[in-house]
């Protein structure tokens, strides 16, 4: 019986595995091409739509966030048109468009059905509260032209981010994402900075709501970064996070020439933050506005943004690179001296060394011929003078070509851009370095006039009590005057300056003269006095 059921066994062990190479054998060629396939990496194609559902699915996640278009509000069809009629009297002529009829829908019985709404659409609750890509596209229908991505409350990991990293880099019509409370940490935030340069036409970045304990901020605007307008509201940034953000906005090397517009409202900035901030805004000349609403600023913080905004003097470093850029640009074709050149430079020094050189020589050796000694000198300082010459004209019709290429590109380049804020930065961008600006000699210190490219500045809801605002309205003072004196396009001060809800009476003194002294500048603002 043993031997019998042994038999058996190998019988159908043998035949399972002739039915498996049958099937094997069996396979189209499609198939196992769709298996070989499924192994390689997915490659990016430019379509949002396309590339981030299959990434997801490579990384085999079990819930792929939907990527729909963001719902704008419809367009209203009922309203009135007013007309100006041209005859004397300034009468109006209004002309009402009604709404028209809802159609009714006629079922086959020959009933009539309710009028549906079409102004909006009801979905179930639980469809809010999955995760969800909404983007808005140039285009209609076409995934390939997205302009705006919006991620709304759920958390976005490292391999989100690398999934996004993918996508966006293709999309050459994007220019701002959002990403509200998506749970950014050190690591991500890291990710993000390093390849949104590669966005090349990402203007505006928004990430309000994200805590990261890190506070690397400061990496989003370094010196390849791209971004116009970045907001960072109730992220929770301290002193830390500002004195990041600082050091990154102005300083002496390379100052951040990009960045237009800063939102840090709602966070837990301080003095030393503020301090950190103005310094900043001490060598930035491209930042426009600054917001710090909400935020712990007192008396001290006030007072050095105040300094950075009116005058103030130049540190011991700052005075050494001045020299070297006032030196740099009285002569700027000096280079460093040639390989040939440095074979005459003995002959050169000797000559130049005077009395007290040939006095040794004579101690030593005796003395040549005048005129074979001072043929030699002349020889080599007509070659050095000569080899100075050519080296110069070889200099100068290599920046002549240069600015011929440079003119070129600047026209091909020219042709091409469409956006306003591109040519907005590029013309405050070509300003002069403020450190070459003039100065005032006073108590041995070189005094120079501060920040006026900053032209909205929101300070409500601090701590800045009346010692502060007495420092913010010498700085409007200083910077009223100077105006009316220098009139330097790109440098018109202070427009709007916002002081609401600080611990200061509305009856001070210097809180109104702040007041008067803005409104006429205000763009936004209405006077309340109208014409008879």
């Amino acid at each position: 019986m043993g031997k019998k059921v042994e038999k058996n066994l190998s019988k159908d062990r043998h035949l399972s595995s002739a039915h498996h190479e049958d099937e094997s054998l069996t396979k189209t060629p499609e198939i196992l091409h769709d298996a070989d396939s499924s192994e390689q990496p997915y490659k990016c194609v430019g379509n949002f739509l396309v590339d981030f559902t299959e990434l997801c699915k490579q990384n085999s996640m079990a819930v792929i966030p939907s990527v729909t278009v963001r719902p704008k509000p419809p367009a209203g069809q009922s309203g009135s048109v007013e007309l100006k009629s041209s005859k004397k009297e300034d009468k109006k002529q209004v002309i009402q468009v009604h709404d028209p009829e809802p159609d009714t829908e006629h079922p086959e019985d020959g009933e009539v059905g309710e009028w549906l709404p079409k102004t909006y659409t009801t979905k179930p609750k639980s469809e809010y509260f999955k995760p969800s890509v909404q983007v808005e596209l140039d285009v209609a229908e076409r995934w390939d032209t997205v302009t705006e991505v919006h991620v709304r409350g759920w958390k976005i990991d490292t391999s989100m981010m690398e999934t996004f990293r993918q996508c966006w880099t293709l999309l050459e019509r994007l220019h701002t994402i959002n990403l509200w409370n998506t749970g950014l940490t050190e690591a991500s935030l890291v990710s993000l900075a390093a390849f949104l340069p590669l966005c090349l036409h990402l203007r505006n970045v928004i990430l309000d709501g994200n805590n990261v304990k890190g506070e690397n901020w400061s990496e989003l605007i370094g010196a390849d970064s791209l971004i116009q307008m970045l907001s960072l509201r109730h992220c929770g940034i301290t002193d830390t996070g500002a004195c990041g953000i600082g050091r990154v906005l102005g300083n002496m090397k390379a100052p951040n020439t990009k960045l237009i517009s800063l939102n840090l409202s709602g966070n837990l900035i301080g003095d030393v933050g503020a301090e950190s901030l103005a310094w900043g805004l001490r060598m930035n000349r491209t930042l426009m506005a600054l917001t710090l609403l909400g935020n712990n600023i007192g008396n001290k913080g006030a007072m050095k943004i105040s300094e950075a905004l009116s005058r103030f003097p130049l540190s011991h470093e700052e005075t050494v690179e001045r020299r070297k850029l006032l030196s740099d640009h009285s002569s700027p074709e000096r280079k460093s001296t040639t390989p040939e050149l440095l074979e005459f430079l003995p002959d050169i020094e000797e000559e130049v060394k005077g009395k007290d050189t040939k006095d040794e020589t004579k101690t030593v050796k005796k003395e040549e011929p005048r005129e074979s000694r001072g043929s030699k000198t002349k020889g080599s300082l007509k070659a050095a003078l000569q080899l100075m010459a050519s080296a110069s004209v070889a200099e100068s019709a290599k920046s002549q070509n240069k600015a011929k290429e440079k003119k070129k590109e600047k026209t091909k380049s020219s042709v091409n851009e469409s956006d306003d804020s591109d040519a907005l930065s590029q013309e405050l961008s070509d300003q002069m370095n403020p450190l070459l600006e003039t100065t005032d000699l006073l108590d041995g210190n070189l005094w120079i006039a501060g920040n006026r490219t900053l032209i909205l500045l929101n300070l409500s809801r601090n701590k800045i009590g009346a010692e502060g605002i007495e420092h913010l309205l010498r700085a409007v003072q200083y910077q009223t005057t100077l105006t009316s004196l220098e009139h330097k396009p790109g440098a018109m001060g202070l427009m709007r300056l916002a002081l609401n809800k600080n611990p200061v009476p509305a009856d001070n003194e210097s809180l109104k003269k702040i007041l008067d002294l803005m409104q006429p500048k205000d763009p936004f603002y209405i006077s309340s006095v109208v014409a008879p």
